[in-house]
């Protein structure tokens, strides 16, 4: 319920002409169709280098069934030079006649709660938009095609609840062509969950971790905040790091709420939590902690061998407060520059932006991060 603002996302990049780096950042108003477009458009562009073998081996630090072996990893030809490149957060959204790929009786992921038309939305407008960057041609999504460039590789999807909508989003486009099974899911939730498409040997996987660090979640039954421990990674997901080839980082919302922040096993602060008589603090300091944490956790244990998509924060994109209902009035994307980035959602994507950077200087010497 504390996230229902999310519908956005977004990729970094940098402009360079270096293999890895046509990732792009997308601009706060690209929403899942355009961030899945994006990836699917850059891996299109490696798929000449992305042939391997691949054995499996058992994990022995994860609860889950044994994931493949997968090496060189996306970019293991990142020397190598593009003479293009593309900025695709600069661009516009246009109709698209041709329509989505699925809908809500040709996916088994959708749950009731997401199915648009059958709760009661009367258009079907927000089906026909395409986002079309001004510096390159980006093709409609094809999911045999990105099979066959995730063939042999394990995408893992880390964070809150938009995590889990763009991996649901990405199982029902590539389910049209080719049948997932669903091969781990966690006892009594839903919080982490793989997919195997024997098709193709790949894997896809989702971690519950909207802290991305070590932490616990306020409950009904439980405090009324959450406690964070900032400067240690959630070993949930991090500790099957190893069989990752891809990981889409998508974090944020939660730290609006109520909590808790330790560091070296010392509360430093809380937010909103004023009868506990600690040190009252904003949550721009512990965001900013923790994706370093999470990125400088990353550089480490997989040094040049793993792709990163980071998503940055999501703005509100409806009328009215959040847990109040709010309204939907508006059928049609903003046009550019109807719609500023400003305040807290600014602040948030600055601070986001900012450790991206210090985590690419901070890998140079691990070989380079992407």
């Amino acid at each position: 319920m504390e996230e229902r603002k999310m519908r956005s996302a977004l990729l970094f990049k940098d402009k360079s002409v270096s293999f890895i780096k046509r990732f792009a950042f997308s601009i706060s108003y690209v929403l899942l169709p355009a961030t899945l477009l994006c990836t699917f458009f850059y891996l299109l562009s490696i798929t000449q280098y992305s042939t391997t073998t691949t054995t499996y081996r058992p994990s022995f630090s994860s609860p889950h069934p044994s994931l493949p072996s997968t090496s060189p990893s996306f970019s293991s030809e990142r020397d190598k030079v593009y003479h293009d490149s593309c900025d695709y957060s600069d661009g516009e959204w246009v109709d698209d006649r041709s329509g989505p790929l699925y809908n809500v009786t040709t996916c088994g992921t959708i749950k009731e709660s997401e199915k648009c038309i059958s709760n009661g939305r009367p258009d079907l407008g927000y089906l026909y938009w395409r986002w079309q960057p001004k510096e390159c041609n980006l093709p409609r999504f094809e999911p045999l095609t990105f099979l066959q460039v995730v063939e042999n590789k394990h995408v893992a999807f880390v964070g809150d609840s938009l995590a889990r909508n763009q991996l649901e989003s990405l199982l029902c486009m590539l389910a049209t062509v080719s049948t997932p099974k669903l091969v781990y899911k966690s006892p009594n939730d839903n919080k982490f969950r793989r997919w195997h498409f024997p098709s193709h040997n790949a894997n896809l996987s989702l971690y519950w971790s909207p802290f991305l660090v070590e932490g616990v979640e306020r409950s009904n039954e439980g405090p009324y905040y959450n406690t964070m421990y900032l400067d240690h990674v959630n070993e949930r997901w991090a500790r099957d790091l190893e069989w990752f080839d891809m990981i889409v980082v998508s974090f944020g919302h939660w730290f609006l709420l109520p909590s808790v922040y330790y560091e070296g096993g010392l509360v430093i602060g809380s937010l909103n939590c004023p009868d506990l008589n600690h040190t009252e603090m904003d949550f721009y300091v512990p965001l900013r902690k923790v994706l370093r944490t999470t990125l400088s956790s990353i550089i480490e244990r997989k040094r040049s061998e793993v792709d990163v998509i980071v998503k940055t924060f999501s703005p509100a994109h409806f009328e009215g407060d959040w847990d109040k209902a709010g309204t939907c009035l508006k059928t049609e994307p903003y046009k550019k520059e109807e719609k500023e980035v400003e305040g807290m959602d600014a602040e948030i994507r600055k601070i986001e932006i900012e450790e991206v950077e210090n985590a690419k200087a901070k890998a140079t010497e691990f070989g380079g991060f992407r």
